[in-house]
């Protein structure tokens, strides 16, 4: 018979398990319908047993959930079918340390999150109903047994998630809550088969001489013994070419080339296209019969890592088909505590506003999960790389059993599945614990234990070279290459920077020249509509209890009045804090990008941490809990451009510098002004920028252009008339610049494409905001964080609202950096004359 899967994920209730407290009895004390794939969380939810753990203080109410065992029961009806060989029961995905039965006899345990399990069950089934349960022991406990009979490790936070395969960051993260799941996440079939059965396929893509190769290397299972079966064939076709082979008798393993001739290649967006191609596996039996079918889409291109030494270093440079990428790059943590809420149209979202901001490269950090096949599909065709970290984060990790032998499933079941996705271009050992190793006090606590680096020089490399030969591995970020060199350093490999953050002021990132940032960031809140719908203390403040809560880094809302002080004068109210703690997030992570692009090709990536939250959070997300653009989105967008005109200090005074990603060359007249803030021109430099494709190239300033006469009331204004790239330079900090109180002239109309908001900038006008969402909670803008000399007009397109009023556009809603720097007068817009 012809493989079949039937899917398990109905008529399933969740009840308590064994040993719940009183507590949970109050709680749940009768079974409920839970939904698979799930988890516990969202089942009570749905239930209305518990409050939304998002809300408020609601994440201490429910965190007793996470140290209950518990019971998801269904039943199912089968007939027997004399013609399939097997029946397995296959659970892609069981959150986490779980007992499965089938008719009240168990039939195996799991504990890994992130592989999947295989039990043959068919010598169990009935005629009839079925009864299907899985039991979830505690996560907690079960992470606690294995931590006690190992020795502790150490780790950057006090849960021991290192010592379970689990997503790390369930456990609670600087930015995330401890929301301990589980549950069946991942699809729960039922699969029946005959003869054999494709057990993995692992296509290996190569580019040669103008032409496309899918080497097909296939691991066949079969029901009886080899040979007993009769023989088997294969048939791989991509893109209608098509080739069989036989599969041999004395062999479980056959590889099957497939030749495409001159295929188009998929590129990184920005570079080209990205065309994908279908191809399936196809085997057959005996009686020539289709047994299964395997398919996806593949991409044609290359991948390489060079990290060759070089006179300085060690660079850190991806070549994609033979051309050096530049990443502009950001991290990507679980989108959701929950995971099974994260649908393939959430992921498109998500990810079309990381293409949006003109990103080109997401990691998947190794605090989180190995993501859907709908993730890697969408950053398949919207052509954004993918670097993927194995999943290890700021911790020790023993390597000693239960765990290593996860590890290993894991890696290579991992490495296999997403080997068909050409975005996927990068695997990573671990996130920052070599670094702990060397820097975080960990050696003394250790001793001679193992601590995880077995696996990321050993274990992990093996695993993706026997895997998948297509893709290079790097053991950890940040590394630099060798573990006799210090892992955290500018001329080696992979940097992350936190210090600026920290410790120091923002403008410290100037002191880095990494030849790959794979981590920076700052702080700033949510937006309005975001935070006004998980906090409802009246009036919020900056340290209201909810507020706090809903800040999860030490001392998180301090480092971010500190690193304001420096560069913008204190908040005068909530609404100014709000305003001026995401306005300097922008300026923060804008200062770094143009800074670390225009080393080019010194420096190959610039990866903010991060793009996106998992809940509503004060974070260093560029997109908050909700999907919503925080003012940090736009200023990515910018920065990240693929050409930028940007001004930086060089040893010998300051320097425009064009940066051009793209694939042709960008030249063309600049023009370096000196002007004051009402616009009038103290000095002028015309001369020509001239960036070949994928490099950067700068012209000095002149002097007379650079010197400013009154430095609080003066400013440079690069511009490129005939592409309209514009970039300027204040000589004194915000707060201490001279700035007039903004008056913008404000009309609205309606438009094909929304409602038009014009403003029109009487002085030098910086950082123009317009917030969309306090209007209406789902409004949105085109644009923000908008500079304009005297005179000039900017456009906004509002869109989720019928119509704008300009009287409404005051206080809180258009807002600029005039207004808290000069407030003599009333920030409120002015309507036209």
């Amino acid at each position: 018979m012809p493989h079949s899967r039937r899917d398990l994920s109905d008529g399933w209730t969740l009840t308590l398990g064994d040993g719940a407290t009183p507590q949970a009895r109050d709680h749940v004390p009768v079974p409920v319908p839970a939904t698979v794939p799930g988890c516990v969380h969202t089942d009570l939810l749905d239930a209305g047993l518990i409050p939304d753990p998002y809300l408020d203080l609601n994440e201490i109410a429910v965190d007793w959930i996470g140290r209950q065992s518990w019971r998801y029961e269904t039943t199912f009806q089968w007939t027997p079918d004399p013609s399939a060989d097997q029946v397995d029961l296959v659970c892609a995905g069981l959150d986490t340390v779980a007992t499965v039965l089938v008719n009240d006899v168990e039939v195996g345990g799991t504990r890994n999150m992130h592989r999947s399990y295989r039990f043959p069950v068919r010598h169990l089934l009935r005629e009839g109903e079925n009864h299907l349960i899985v039991v979830f022991d505690s996560a907690w406990d079960y992470a606690e047994q294995i931590r006690d009979e190992l020795g502790d490790l150490p780790n950057a936070y006090p849960a021991p998630f290192n010592f379970i395969r689990k997503m790390a960051c369930n456990f609670g993260w600087d930015w995330g809550p401890s929301l301990v799941t589980a549950g069946i996440w991942r699809p729960i079939i039922l699969e029946s088969w005959s003869a054999a059965r494709l057990e993995v396929v692992r296509p290996v893509v190569s580019v040669e001489g103008g032409g496309g190769r899918v080497r097909f290397l296939v691991d066949v299972a079969r029901a009886g013994s080899l040979g007993e079966d009769g023989p088997l064939r294969l048939r791989a076709t991509v893109a209608g070419v098509t080739r069989e082979v036989d599969v041999p008798a004395d062999s479980n393993h056959v590889a099957v080339d497939v030749l495409v001739p001159a295929p188009d290649l998929w590129w990184p967006h920005g570079l080209g296209a990205q065309p994908l191609y279908d191809a399936t596996v196809e085997l057959t039996g005996p009686d020539g019969a289709t047994l299964q079918t395997w398919g996806k889409r593949i991409g044609f291109r290359t991948v390489r890592l060079d990290t060759s030494r070089d006179e300085q270093g060690t660079p850190f440079t991806l070549y994609i088909n033979d051309v050096p990428v530049f990443a502009r790059g950001a991290n990507w943590i679980p989108d959701d505590c929950f995971p099974t809420r994260v649908t393939a149209q959430r992921y498109r979202a998500r990810l079309t506003q990381a293409k949006n901001a003109n990103l080109d490269l997401l990691r998947v950090w190794g605090g989180g999960i190995y993501e859907s096949d709908d993730f890697y599909d969408a950053c398949d065709e919207l052509g954004l790389m993918v670097w993927q970290d194995f999943l290890f984060a700021c911790a020790a990790y023993p390597e000693e059993s239960p765990v290593r032998e996860e590890v290993e499933a894991e890696a290579r079941e991992n490495v296999a599945r997403l080997m068909p996705h050409a975005s996927l271009v990068l695997w990573n050992g671990n996130n920052e614990n070599i670094w702990g190793w060397f820097d975080w006090n960990w050696q003394d606590a250790i001793g001679d234990r193992t601590w995880g680096a077995g696996y990321y020089l050993d274990a992990l490399p093996k695993a993706v070279a026997e895997t998948d030969p297509s893709r290079p591995y790097w053991p950890g970020s940040p590394y630099s290459g060798s573990m006799d060199l210090h892992p955290n350093l500018d001329q080696h490999g992979l940097r992350h920077i936190w210090d600026a953050w920290n410790q120091r002021d923002y403008t410290v990132y100037r002191s880095y020249k990494p030849r790959f940032v794979a981590e920076f960031g700052f702080q700033g809140p949510p937006t309005w509509s975001t935070l006004r719908r998980a906090v409802h203390e009246t009036p919020l403040a900056a340290d209201s209890p909810g507020v706090l809560h809903h800040q999860k880094a030490t001392d998180g809302n301090g480092k971010m009045m500190r690193g304001l002080a420096p560069h913008l004068p204190p908040p005068r109210d909530f609404d100014d804090w709000h305003f001026l703690t995401q306005l300097n997030q922008a300026r923060a992570i804008t200062f770094g990008v143009e800074h670390f692009r225009s080393l080019r090709p010194w420096c190959m990536g610039v990866v903010v941490w991060q793009l996106n939250d998992c809940w509503p959070v004060s974070s260093w997300a560029a997109v908050d809990g909700d999907g919503r653009r925080k003012p940090l989105w736009y200023a990515l967008r910018r920065a990240n451009a693929p050409q930028l005109l940007t001004i930086q200090p060089r040893s010998d005074g300051l320097a425009v510098v064009g940066v051009n990603d793209g694939t042709v060359p960008w030249r063309g007249p600049v023009t370096i002004r000196r002007m004051t803030l009402d616009g009038k021109v103290l000095a002028e430099y015309e001369t020509r920028l001239v960036v070949d494709r994928l490099s950067q190239s700068s012209v000095d300033v002149p002097a007379a252009v650079a010197t400013p006469s009154a430095a609080d009331r003066e400013i440079i204004v690069a511009t490129t008339p005939t592409t309209g790239h514009r970039a300027y330079w204040t000589f004194v900090e915000d707060k201490d610049l001279r700035y007039e109180p903004a008056g913008l002239q404000v009309t609205t109309a309606a438009s094909a494409q929304g409602v038009r908001v014009t403003v029109t900038a009487r002085t030098f006008t910086r950082d123009i905001c317009l917030f969309a969402d306090r209007l209406e909670p789902d409004a949105t803008v085109d644009d923000m964080l908008v500079t304009l000399l005297p005179g000039e007009t900017h456009n906004f397109i509002v869109q989720g609202v019928a119509h704008v009023d300009a009287t409404a556009l005051t206080g809180p809603v258009l807002r600029c950096v005039n207004d808290v720097v000069a407030p003599s007068t009333s920030n409120a817009s002015q309507p036209p004359d």
